[in-house]
């Protein structure tokens, strides 16, 4: 009885060249697996494409629920951005796919998992890291780091592919390398390789317009929070994953959250690549109204410190480990009054504040405002000044005694 590995298969070129690769190099029998995190149609045909190239069965998981509400929540509370712009798209749902496969793997006995990331990119790490850390007993084959892995082009797989019986209708044209979920696609290859060049936003985006062919009236929208999740998008409740599909119409159609980034890959590169989020960032932005609110000063300070933590820990592959645990556990804590209502506008790309209310505001008009009310005086500032420059003064004072010493 041959030994089974799961193939993570997405039905692109690259794992529908690896099915017929691990059976030649490996003598496994092949079982693939696709986890559905809301990519929609690049879904079509793949049973019949992945048993065509001989795979003994393909899982297709729905696991888009799971995603948003255990993955994409503790992000948006977290207001995680990885150097400033990246919302995590692809990095938060890597480690949910790499579970998924050892589950899948447990249930079927084998003893090996296969994924088709390159060796170039942070997926490797990112799956592995997940592998490694649910089912350290797995095998682990990275076909593109395998010395027997040969092919170096979409043209030596298509190739590979037909020498093998299989003739599958792809292009050898060059493409945009794209990944997509429910949360977001990106975009990389191309022109964008030389970040001299000006991406190609009529042919590359795919979720929505750009900001200026976005319609020329501005748009608004209410959210509700509890407990700094998202209940509902004008009016109407709804579970997460459709609270982002309505966000990410809206926001498709006003040109929202369209970014063009060079980041710092975890095996130290540089990568260039377009970004479209538009309900991800949507989202983002109403949590931060709301909770700007809620929050006093000393926990927000920590928590923007705990927010480029935890995107750091997700964007690089850590997700299953005590330091992701408890810095999530913190961002918890402070997302217990997170509650209330924002409304914004949607205008070419802009996300324009409309009005904020919570139960739990601590913004106090009677102290905020400019005149003098009874819970502030501003005589009390006087006592507090004086405290909090006192070590400026000090230095100040023995720097004038030194200079009048080395003057004399």
């Amino acid at each position: 009885m041959k030994e089974k590995v799961i193939l993570a298969y997405s039905g692109g070129l690259d794992t529908t060249a690896i099915i017929p690769w691990l059976k030649e190099n490996y003598d496994y029998e092949v079982i693939c697996v696709c986890i559905d995190v809301g990519q929609e149609s690049e879904l079509d045909g793949l049973e019949e494409r992945a048993k065509s190239c001989g795979a003994s069965k393909l899982y297709i998981e729905d696991v888009i629920d799971e995603f948003c509400d255990d993955y994409v929540v503790p992000c948006v509370q977290a207001n995680a951005i990885y150097e400033n712009k990246y919302l995590l798209g692809t990095s938060m749902a890597r480690p949910l796919i790499a579970k998924r496969l050892v589950e899948i793997a447990r249930k079927e006995g084998a003893s090996a998992i296969c994924h088709g990331a390159t060796g170039k990119g942070n997926d490797q790490v990112r799956f592995e890291l997940g592998i490694k850390a649910l089912a350290p007993d797995l095998r682990i084959i990275a076909a593109w780091r395998d010395p027997n892995w040969t092919m170096d082009s979409r043209e030596s797989e298509i190739q590979y592919c037909r020498d093998h019986g299989i003739d599958l209708p792809f292009s050898a044209d060059n493409s945009y390398s794209r990944d997509r979920n429910l949360w977001h696609i990106s975009h990389e290859g191309l022109e964008l390789e030389d970040p001299a060049n000006e991406p190609n936003y009529k042919h590359l985006l795919v979720l929505g317009n750009s900001p200026e062919e976005a319609p020329e009236e501005g748009e608004y929208v209410t959210m509700t929070f509890e407990h700094g999740v998202p209940k509902s998008v004008n009016g109407k409740e709804m579970k997460v994953s459709d609270i982002i599909r309505e966000l990410n119409r809206l926001g498709g159609k006003h040109g929202i959250g369209i970014v063009d980034i060079v980041e710092n890959r975890v095996v130290g590169m540089k990568s260039r690549g377009v970004y479209e989020t538009p309900g991800g960032t949507i989202l983002y932005e109403a949590h931060q109204q709301l909770e700007e609110l809620i929050l006093d000063r000393d926990t927000t300070t920590v928590k923007m410190n705990m927010a480029n933590k935890f995107a750091q820990i997700i964007y690089e592959g850590k997700w299953f480990t005590p330091l992701r645990e408890a810095v999530q556990a913190f961002i918890e804590k402070t997302q217990e009054n997170v509650t209330g209502e924002v409304k914004f506008k949607l205008y070419k790309g802009n996300i324009i504040k409309a009005g904020t209310t919570s139960p739990y505001s601590l913004y106090n008009e009677s102290i905020a405002s400019f005149k003098t009310g009874d819970l502030y005086d501003h005589h009390d500032a006087d006592g507090f000044i004086n405290l909090f420059g006192l070590s400026l003064k000090v230095r100040a004072m023995k720097e004038q005694e030194l200079s009048k010493k080395n003057n004399k």
